[in-house]
C-alpha cells in the first residue's frame, strides 16, 4: 500500500519509513515538489489535520495520506515549546537551534532536569475522511546533550525507565517506545479497519 507522508522532515521520513516496513512510504516533494503548508492550528491535532487535509486535497482520492505534528512540552517553562517545537528558536530554526534554545531556556531557570513529554498526532486522509490518533512518551529533559543519535530534541530527553537519552537508546527501543511508534501503531489499526 503507497502511504504519502504530508511532511518534508528528513528525520520524520526516515523513522515514518522504518515504521512502515510493509507499505511504501514517500514523502509528498517527491510527488508535488516543494510546496509550504500552513500550520496555523492551535493544538497538534489541528495542525495534523492541517497538512494531510492539504496534502490528501492535491492527491486526490486514490492514496492514504498521513501527517504527523509532533513536539516536546515542557511544563516548568510553561509548557514550552509544545506546538513550536519545530520552530522554537525560529521560523526556519534548524534541529542544533531549538535544541539549544531549550536548553538556554532550562538553564534560565536554574533547571539541570525538569519533567518533559513527547506528544505525536497522527493524521489519516482517505477516502474522504480524516481519522487522527495520539501517542505520548513521558521523561526528562536535562540541560546538555547526550549521544549523536535521533534527531529534534532526542540528545536531550530520558525516558521515564532509562537513564541514557534518546540520543543513546539503540533505535529500536526507541521504535518500540517513541511517541510517534505508539500513535503509528493506533494509525495503522484505522488504517487496517477502513481500508
Amino acid at each position: 500500500m503507497k502511504i504519502v507522508l504530508a511532511t518534508k522532515n528528513r528525520g520524520k521520513i526516515k523513522e515514518f519509513k522504518e515504521l512502515l516496513l510493509d507499505h511504501e512510504v514517500i514523502g509528498f516533494e517527491d510527488i508535488l515538489g516543494d510546496i509550504e503548508i500552513v500550520e496555523d492550528g492551535d493544538s497538534f491535532k489541528e495542525n495534523a489535520i492541517i497538512k494531510a487535509e492539504f496534502i490528501y486535497e492535491k492527491l486526490g482520492n486514490e492514496v492514504i495520506v498521513i501527517s504527523d505534528d509532533s513536539g516536546i512540552t515542557v511544563p516548568a517553562l510553561n509548557n514550552e515549546p509544545g506546538i513550536y517545537s519545530a520552530r522554537y528558536a525560529s521560523l526556519n530554526a534548524t534541529d542544533k537551534e531549538n535544541l539549544d534554545k531549550l536548553i538556554n531556556e532550562l538553564k534560565k531557570q536554574n533547571l539541570h532536569k525538569a519533567k518533559a513529554y513527547y506528544t505525536a498526532c497522527i493524521a489519516i486522509a482517505f477516502k474522504g475522511e480524516v481519522y487522527t490518533v495520539h501517542g505520548w512518551m513521558h521523561g526528562d529533559v536535562i540541560d546538555h546533550t547526550i549521544g549523536e543519535g535521533g534527531f529534534g530534541y532526542d540528545p536531550m530527553f530520558i525516558p521515564n525507565g532509562y537513564d541514557k537519552t534518546l540520543g543513546e537508546l539503540d533505535k529500536e527501543i526507541k521504535k518500540k517506545i517513541s511517541h510517534r511508534s505508539k500513535a503509528m501503531n493506533l494509525a495503522l489499526k484505522v488504517i487496517e479497519v477502513f481500508s
